[in-house]
């Protein structure tokens, strides 16, 4: 497997907090470029630094122009079609994360990049992605035993752009708050049977439109399912003002912990954590590693949809084989 091309051509669908994080990605790798940002939006009012803005609908004319296309949109209410239609198009990378839908969402993307000979990878990201990949591992290595996953406190950008699409809302933040107590124990050595419940609460703070009724937005916010409906969930309603001095950032993390025993009987925890300043930057990086192995997989022939669960570690990096095996092995 030789890693020495011409620049990857990279677009973006999708010009929000992650969509910028890939475009910042991008220029910072030297195998790639941006060649376009796809939007909504009028594009004279889109201005992206490294590349022009382009009309969604003008996207199928980018097909030859183009190897991989990541898909910035929200799993809420954006990727469920945007998925399949681009994978029709190019090859592509998403960060689809609502977990409760992702075997639906792969075999739909799955028939569409087939049926055109493209490559997608799906679910990209931190969790579902570098997350996915310590339980599989932490797993298989400890079958006698519990995996556990704890987010947070840290700032879920699909659970904030899911509250943003209720009518009335201006704008919103929710935090991911793990219950402490629970993730002690567990880092202890415990095993634990959690409910989802018992694992995290769900802060929210929100910005009213001017005469909305708050009580239907909360109502909307609380029984939401796949997003708060299994969770204590709190909404704070509070002014733009204080919106915009204590929740422009988005830091957040997490741990994978898996407690279990080997077969000779000894107590074995394995953890792997985030700490993030920022989760879309991060998602936003290793969303582009992502597309540079699917530039690479693509290349090989590979079409349909996959995961992390599918793509060797040496596909995500720019060294060669050789230097992989020297550096980091």
């Amino acid at each position: 497997m030789t890693h020495r091309h011409s620049p990857i051509r990279v677009a973006i669908n999708g010009y929000g907090n992650l969509g910028k994080a890939v475009e910042q990605a991008v220029q910072a790798a030297e195998d790639m470029e941006l060649v376009a940002v796809f939007t909504r939006r009028d594009p004279a009012t889109v201005k992206p630094q490294f590349c022009e803005a382009v009309a969604v609908s003008d996207a199928p004319q980018w097909r030859d122009k183009i190897d991989v296309c990541v898909l910035c949109g929200g799993s809420a209410t954006d990727l469920a079609d945007q998925g399949p239609e681009f994978a029709a198009l190019f090859n592509t990378v998403d960060s689809f994360d609502t977990h409760a839908k992702i075997p639906e969402y792969f075999a739909a993307v799955d028939a569409a990049a087939d049926a055109e000979g493209h490559l997608s990878v799906i679910s990209t990201g931190w969790d579902p992605g570098l997350f996915s990949l310590a339980r599989i591992i932490a797993q298989s290595a400890l079958p006698d035993g519990k995996t556990y996953t704890f987010w947070g406190r840290g700032v879920s950008q699909g659970h904030s752009d899911a509250i943003r699409r209720i009518e009335g809302v201006e704008t919103a933040i929710q935090y991911t708050v793990p219950v402490e107590e629970n993730s002690k124990r567990i880092r202890a050595g415990e095993e634990l049977e959690l409910t989802t419940r018992e694992q995290h609460t769900r802060e929210c703070f929100v910005v009213a439109a001017d005469g909305a009724d708050r009580e239907r937005i909360e109502r909307e916010i609380v029984t939401m399912p796949n997003y708060f409906a299994d969770y204590d969930t709190t909404v704070h309603f509070i002014s733009r003002e204080e919106f915009d001095r204590d929740h422009t950032g988005m830091p957040h993390g997490g741990e994978v912990i898996r407690s279990g025993h080997t077969a000779g009987g000894a107590r074995q925890v394995v953890s792997f954590g985030l700490t993030l300043e920022s989760n879309p930057q991060f998602t936003g990086a290793f969303a582009t590693a992502t597309a540079r192995a699917v530039a690479r997989l693509a290349r090989e022939g590979r079409t349909g949809a996959m995961t992390v669960f599918d793509i060797a570690p040496a596909y995500y990096s720019p060294l060669s084989a050789e230097e992989l095996r020297s550096q980091l092995l």
